[in-house]
């Protein structure tokens, strides 16, 4: 697929775009994903962009998207406040707003990750020591692709930086992962580099 393709496709309202990646970004491709984030937004006048506001991938794909439009920049973090220093998106959603009681669905497919599995049903149930807090970095992964029930549209494509030498690991491989189970079609940077 060209960049050309992609907008064609793309450039529509309501669209949804997730900019998303490791938090550990080579030297040499920090500037590429600023400059992605940065053209898709010259690009797609319509479209919108959401981030889980992580260091990293995120903050250098979002800081693209700043540099044309700010305001079309969502931010889907997993509790109030998380690294509001570097946010600088229009809006930024947190786990803290969202009744997980009534996003079955969303619990489901966060269960998907084994490592945490244990401690979504925890987490949901209100337990926020230090353990259970780690599954509400995979519900915010989860959710940023799926939306919810209460109003958070789902995507309808992902842009992802991993890890070439570990693809699809982590919060980013659970990320990659959903995008498969809900058909999201995603490009990593073996692709989406062609673009730069």
């Amino acid at each position: 697929m060209t960049l050309a393709e992609f907008c064609a496709q793309y450039d529509k309202i309501n669209t949804i775009i997730l900019l998303e990646g490791k938090r550990n970004v080579l030297e040499s491709d920090k500037e590429k994903l600023v400059l992605l984030g940065k053209l898709l937004a010259l690009n797609l006048s319509n479209a919108k962009f959401r981030s889980g506001n992580a260091d990293g991938a995120d903050f250098y794909f979002s800081q693209g998207v700043l540099q044309v439009a700010p305001e079309r920049l969502q931010v889907i973090t997993p509790y109030d406040n998380h690294r509001q220093k570097a946010n600088n998106a229009y809006e930024t959603i947190s786990l803290d707003q969202i009744d997980l009681m009534n996003e079955p669905e969303v619990v489901y497919q966060s269960k998907n990750n084994k490592k945490t599995k244990s401690l979504i049903d925890k987490y949901v149930a209100g337990a926020k020591d230090r353990f259970a807090i780690k599954a509400a970095y995979i519900i915010r992964d989860t959710i940023k692709v799926t939306g919810t029930n209460s109003g958070i549209i789902p995507v309808n494509f992902a842009f992802f930086y991993d890890d070439e030498e570990n693809p699809k690991a982590g919060g980013t491989g659970h990320t990659m992962e959903i995008c498969d189970i809900n058909k999201v079609q995603y490009l990593t940077q073996t692709d989406w580099g062609k673009w730069i």
